[in-house]
């Protein structure tokens, strides 16, 4: 009797993108992945208003998103299918960034606008409670522009469930605040200062929690610290950086995307101005990063990119093209190579795979 075949695993994508200056008003769509030929079909749209930044909960059962009133939550169905549950208002600006603690109890949302980090309580049916801190960043930058004020770009927690880092492109400062799971409140426990002018955009840790990138949007640079905890305090070190962009000539450059392969041996950046994507191997043991290939997305303002589950293909968001550019990665000759057509989407800002 022959063998039964092994089940493959099943993706689905979700992409979301800015409905201001369009027509379209979805701001998240779901595309069924095609795994084997590396591209995306799509299966739904749903109505949301400039859904910057999209988070998955750590249970995979609920979709968190960023929205001009504040915070939605959906619930992700066994055909990865989203069913809005619930929504709730973050008491300021729009927010750029959310993310949820390692036991799905707390949503994080980054503010760039108005410099705000907002903690909310998480429920288990996955909707969304009440606010239970808001924390402005203050102070006064060194530059002109947007470099003269706090702008919260991003929020990630350790591994270890017990810090929530907050990249400040701003101020040029990454603050670690402790969190107090009971009460939800957030207190400051260390500063990483970054080089005047880099920009500290997204920040990533590594599979096993030991080490933590930074990418510097203006610098174009991914800052590499060693992570642990000592005494009861966090113990950042930095212990190495790479390049995103041509080292020879920075200038004029701006890196956007940081993510991780879904194993973790991949770390993906990308540049703005160049039109270019930047994949490193992140090596386990030093957490330092070897840089494989950088080359162009066929596209305008890649603001996100992502290696497909099985670490085969590529897709590029093409923020200012209002498109996806697909590829299939060759970690062996240093090339991508475009395997289809675009895909238009308006606008696209980020993009997260869903194991079904």
């Amino acid at each position: 009797m022959a063998a039964a075949k092994s089940k493959k695993d099943r993706y689905v994508a979700y992409v979301a993108g800015y409905t201001r200056n369009s027509e379209e008003k979805f701001g998240i769509r779901v595309y069924d992945v095609d795994m084997e030929k590396g591209r995306l079909a799509e299966k739904d749209r749903i109505r949301i208003t400039n859904s910057s930044y999209i988070t998955q909960s750590r249970s995979g059962k609920y979709l968190y998103s960023i929205t001009d009133r504040g915070v939605e939550a959906f619930r992700i169905d066994a055909e990865g299918n989203l069913e809005m549950i619930d929504e709730a208002s973050i008491n300021g600006m729009r927010g750029c960034y959310l993310s949820t603690d390692f036991e799905d109890k707390l949503l994080f949302v980054a503010g760039y606008h108005d410099g705000k980090l907002t903690v909310l309580r998480l429920m288990e049916d996955g909707k969304i409670g009440r606010i239970t801190d808001e924390i402005y960043h203050k102070g006064l930058g060194l530059g002109s522009g947007r470099a003269n004020m706090p702008h919260v770009e991003c929020c990630k927690p350790t591994r270890d469930n017990k810090y929530i880092c907050a990249c400040d492109s701003g101020m040029d400062r990454t603050i670690i605040y402790r969190i107090h799971h009971e009460t939800g409140k957030l207190t400051q426990a260390d500063i990483i200062h970054a080089e005047q002018g880099s920009a500290p955009r997204h920040v990533k840790f590594s599979g096993d929690g030991r080490f933590m990138y930074i990418v510097c949007e203006q610098k174009t640079k991914i800052d590499i610290y060693s992570y642990q905890e000592k005494n009861g305090e966090p113990d950042f070190e930095k212990v190495g950086q790479a390049r995103t962009g041509d080292e020879d000539d920075p200038v004029g450059t701006a890196a956007s995307a940081l993510n991780f392969s879904h194993d973790f041996k991949y770390l993906i950046s990308s540049d703005m101005t160049t039109n270019e994507v930047v994949i490193f191997r992140a090596h386990e043991t030093t957490g330092l990063l070897t840089r494989i290939l950088s080359l162009p997305i066929a596209g305008a303002y890649p603001k996100d990119a992502m290696l497909f589950p099985d670490n085969r293909h590529l897709v590029s968001l093409n923020h200012e093209s209002n498109a996806m550019t697909f590829f299939s990665f060759h970690e062996k000759n240093k090339t991508l190579i475009m395997n289809g057509p675009e895909i238009k989407v308006s606008q696209p800002n980020c993009i997260v795979f869903h194991k079904l």
